[in-house]
């Protein structure tokens, strides 16, 4: 999937030349990094990135003549790239949309601070070599993917007397992680017998938008996790990045503050370790696409506690991070292209053994 290259050629579109300026000047201060142009609407991005071939596109949502949606769409249909969306929180509800449109993933505009300027010079270089149109063409046509031949069979659930909640499944991710999630999520139905926790990262103030787009393509309800809340089956629990989500054996959900030295947030290893202490053999870990190997700890509390663990496979990530070193240490029972996961999510919290 990488096609790394040298020097990053960027294309930056925002409809504020000042923005524009702003994120060209971040970018430009790294020599891997060279700014090859800039447009100001949807319709110039179109003609750029076809007259300059950039090898990666960073994109502003909202501007005129031509939105940021459509411009994306018709850049994957023309000329394929990867595209950073880059948003206020203001338009961050929109800005999710983008990546069922090609999109890979979704930040928050840089100011002056330089940890910003350095964490989006950090997502341009590595997405820069993902290869945009092939994720692009297997996320339209998901049955087509090949089975994977497991290298362990997981193991089916037993019954959990006086427990109201039979059944639990958490999932990990990042870099890619909404396209993912919204794949999965959309092939589950609305009387799925579980609830589902969801950690992926994402910016302050991002969670919202990303539970709101995630509800609109799933019977399943979709919301914003809340100190207290209740597990219930058929709900899905996004966690919010400023704090740290743990389940406990009362079936709620804790936010608690950072773990000292997080670098993540939110911290998938906390939420997974929690997972497999008040749950253990009745939870299913899925870890996705992602930068790091958040989550990866937590996945193995969680095999050893005698839950299920599956991962996305290589193909069918943007960044074959998380999932490839939780696969790569041993604790993953099943590995898995992404359009086979609701499936076997299905089968699992149900007791059906594969």
């Amino acid at each position: 999937m990488m096609r790394p290259r040298r020097p990053v050629r960027v294309l930056v579109v925002d409809d504020s030349p000042l923005v524009r300026d702003m994120i060209s000047h971040i970018l430009s201060s790294d020599p891997g990094l060279s700014i090859v142009g800039q447009a100001g609407d949807g319709l110039e991005a179109v003609a750029k990135v076809a007259a300059l071939r950039p090898d990666i596109v960073t994109m502003d949502i909202e501007m005129p003549v031509l939105g940021g949606l459509a411009a994306i769409e018709r850049i994957m249909a023309e000329n394929p790239v990867p595209i950073l969306v880059v948003t206020s929180q203001t338009g961050v509800g929109t800005a999710f949309a983008a990546v069922s449109r090609g999109a890979l993933d979704v930040v928050e505009k840089p100011d002056i601070d330089p940890a910003n300027g350095a964490a989006l010079i950090r997502k341009v270089k590595m997405l820069a070599g993902v290869d945009a149109a092939a994720l692009h063409q297997a996320g339209k046509r998901p049955g087509d993917r090949p089975a994977q031949i497991p290298a362990v069979s997981p193991r089916a659930f037993g019954p959990t007397a006086g427990s109201r909640v039979k059944r639990l499944v958490a999932v990990a991710c990042s870099t890619g992680g909404p396209k993912a999630l919204n794949l999965i999520l959309s092939g589950l139905p609305g009387d799925f017998p579980a609830p589902i926790l969801v950690s992926q990262h994402v910016c302050l103030g991002f969670a919202p938008g990303l539970a709101e787009w995630l509800g609109t393509g799933t019977a399943l309800k979709v919301g914003v996790a809340r100190s207290g809340d209740l597990l219930e089956p058929g709900r899905v629990y996004v966690n919010p990045p400023e704090f740290t989500m743990r389940v406990t054996r009362r079936e709620t959900i804790e936010l608690g503050g950072e773990a000292p030295g997080q670098i993540y947030h939110p911290s998938c290893d906390a939420m997974l370790a929690s997972v497999a202490e008040a749950y253990g053999p009745q939870a299913v870990g899925v870890i996705l696409t992602g930068m790091g190997d958040d989550g990866v700890a937590g996945l193995k509390a969680l095999k050893a506690a005698g839950g299920v663990t599956l991962a996305q496979d290589e193909e069918s990530s943007v960044i074959f991070g998380m999932n490839g070193v939780a696969v790569n240490q041993g604790c993953v029972d099943k590995v898995l292209p992404l359009a086979e996961i609701p499936g076997q999510l299905k089968s699992l919290v149900r007791g059906v053994k594969p």
